[in-house]
């Protein structure tokens, strides 16, 4: 049997811990994470819970293999869209592992219609420039999308608050097709609370490639960056992931120097109860939404 760890597969990178790798690696293909492995799901023209995991002895569901594992099946998960280093497997195993929650997660690359991918206007905890999602109505993109039960989703809000906010994207207005050619009803996403960073032309910036670049190509455009971060990527990591305040004032020079786009396109969308609701009464999304809070 093919080994399916996400070392050998190469997608243990953790950008939290590495902020340079950041978003980290993807999944490329339709996934089951299990803690530190990635096994393949075969997919059929069947709902995601009737999908085959390819590395069970037995054939079985993906439904039956959750199951299997005490964990929620598929109907009583909650999609959420990544767009950042959440599509990264070692990223979510890390994340939820940290807290003593199972890091059993279907991770599904999806084609996504009218989102674009670009930078937040902020620095994170761990020192990199995080993407960010806006609303591109032409664009047409695949993104990877994560089915996590009620306390992993509490658990990933907890990693984006405040610097992001979650909506509730409906899929009549924002197509979301599986590679199985099933529409998703809905979904959530995360977005920057701190705006989009722009580029020179004013467009959004576009994110999700490499960090390095984008943080010397930041550095290289504001003389003030390069005296509180500089001179290099790895000292903008490194300093900024050790001091709060310098982060908050990197982040103020985003602004200052007119890079920042505002995020209102999301607004009519904002799950405004995401940090307040019970969450093992929130419903999942499926053929359709959840009712306004």
């Amino acid at each position: 049997m093919k080994d399916r760890s996400l070392e050998a597969l190469g997608l243990d990178d953790v950008p939290a811990k590495q902020p340079l790798t950041y978003p980290g690696r993807p999944t490329t293909e339709p996934s089951l994470l299990t803690g530190d492995e990635l096994l393949q799901l075969d997919v059929r023209p069947v709902r995601l819970g009737d999908w085959y995991v390819e590395e069970k002895a037995q054939q079985q569901s993906l439904d039956e293999a959750l199951s299997g594992l005490g964990q929620v099946v598929t109907g009583h998960r909650h999609p959420v869209i990544a767009v950042g280093s959440n599509a990264s497997p070692g990223q979510v195993s890390h994340k939820l592992t940290r807290l003593g929650i199972p890091a059993t997660v279907p991770m599904v690359p999806v084609r996504v219609r009218g989102i674009g991918v670009g930078c937040s206007g902020h620095i994170s905890p761990a020192g990199y420039v995080a993407g960010t999602p806006y609303v591109e109505r032409d664009a047409e993109t695949v993104l990877v999308v994560t089915w996590l039960d009620s306390t992993q989703l509490k658990a990933v809000d907890d990693t984006e608050f405040p610097d992001y906010r979650r909506a509730i994207l409906p899929g009549d207005v924002f197509e979301m097709t599986m590679p199985s050619g099933e529409r998703l009803g809905g979904a959530y996403i995360y977005f920057s609370a701190h705006g989009v960073l722009a580029d020179p032309d004013g467009r959004p910036r576009p994110g999700g490639g490499d960090q390095s670049e984008l943080l010397a190509a930041l550095l290289a455009a504001s003389p003030r960056l390069r005296e509180l971060l500089g001179p290099d990527p790895a000292d903008w990591v490194s300093k900024a992931g050790a001091d709060r305040a310098l982060r908050e004032e990197g982040t103020q020079i985003f602004g200052d120097e007119g890079w920042v786009l505002p995020q209102t396109d999301f607004l009519p969308y904002l799950d405004d109860g995401a940090e307040l609701r019970l969450y093992d009464d929130l419903p999942p999304l499926g053929d359709s939404l959840p009712p306004r809070p």
